[in-house]
């Protein structure tokens, strides 16, 4: 026979590991790349890409990525050159916009002074029409669509 108190203790166990073993999202994410002259990456985020200034913290600033106050990137001071400029190295960074307007992007970057490639390509592999271009401290940028019916679209 269970005591009503061990029911209730037990009941409660139960309760939290439920709810541990349930998937979970992050309310905001956030990500930083640092950057030793600051000046020409803000600069660029700021009036290259058009991304809107959310917070300055002095030596780093923090501008949204995308609507709804979800995502967004830090631009910060490094303390130490880049170890590597291969961001397919552990540690290393690939940044991805996701929009549905590729072509748009890569015409207002190009328009804008951004060197970007000649065309927007389509990946067979990874079935997204894509390109890349760096930003002024040599971080590998892409802007992205993914052309398959199992990517999530963004919420309203």
């Amino acid at each position: 026979m269970i005591r009503p108190r061990a029911k209730q203790v037990a009941s409660c166990l139960v309760g939290a590991y439920a709810s541990l073993m349930e998937p979970k999202t992050f309310a905001q994410q956030i990500t930083f790349l640092y950057a030793e002259d600051t000046a020409a990456s803000w600069d660029f985020y700021e009036n290259k890409l058009g991304l809107a200034l959310v917070q300055d913290q002095g030596t780093c600033r923090i501008y949204a990525t995308a609507p709804g106050e979800r995502g967004f990137l830090g631009i910060c001071r490094a303390r130490a050159p880049r170890a590597s400029d291969n961001p397919r190295v552990q540690g290393g960074v690939v940044f991805t916009f996701v929009d549905p307007d590729v072509e748009g992007w890569h015409a207002r970057l190009k328009a804008r002074g951004v060197k970007v490639p000649e065309q927007v390509e389509y990946s067979e592999a990874y079935r997204v029409t894509h390109f890349f271009f760096h930003d002024p401290a040599g971080y590998l940028l892409e802007v992205q669509r993914f052309e398959r019916p199992d990517w999530p679209n963004p919420a309203p």
